[in-house]
């Protein structure tokens, strides 16, 4: 059964900017197959930040076609949260793998006990956690 894993949009814009290919490089992290999700909100931000002209704007639309391979969760939103706090809140209540490169983000997955997947030394993904969702 493969592991459920939860795409952050700068997570989702690595390739553009490092070139390292998210979907191999998360399948050897975890050492197994994974199922790539993400949330509609971070759709949503992606669509902004393509919008814009320059580095920043392709690089987002590359990562939009990249999300095309991700299942969209169900819609979370909610006044006043951001979407960083609601990955948080879906990889806690369903006890996903988190993908991020966000060093805040990481940080409070970490708190909460649960895995987290994200570029290290600009090359290859990297797992910092326990997959063991069990006991988080």
């Amino acid at each position: 059964m493969p592991v459920k894993v939860l795409f952050d949009s700068n997570f989702l814009m690595v390739p553009a900017q490092f070139h390292v290919d998210i979907f191999q490089g998360t399948e050897d992290a975890l050492n197994t197959r994974a199922e790539y999700l993400v949330l509609p909100e971070t759709v949503e931000e992606l669509r902004r930040l393509a919008a814009r002209r320059g580095r920043r704007g392709r690089e987002a639309k590359l990562a939009l076609r990249l999300a095309e391979r991700c299942t969209v969760l169900a819609p979370r939103a909610k006044p006043g949260k951001t979407t960083d706090e609601l990955l948080l809140e879906a990889a806690r209540e369903e006890r996903l793998v988190a993908a991020t490169n966000d060093s805040a983000l990481r940080k409070q997955l970490r708190e909460l006990g649960l895995p987290v997947l994200y570029l290290r030394k600009k090359a290859y993904v990297a797992l910092e956690g326990s997959l063991n969702l069990a006991e988080a």
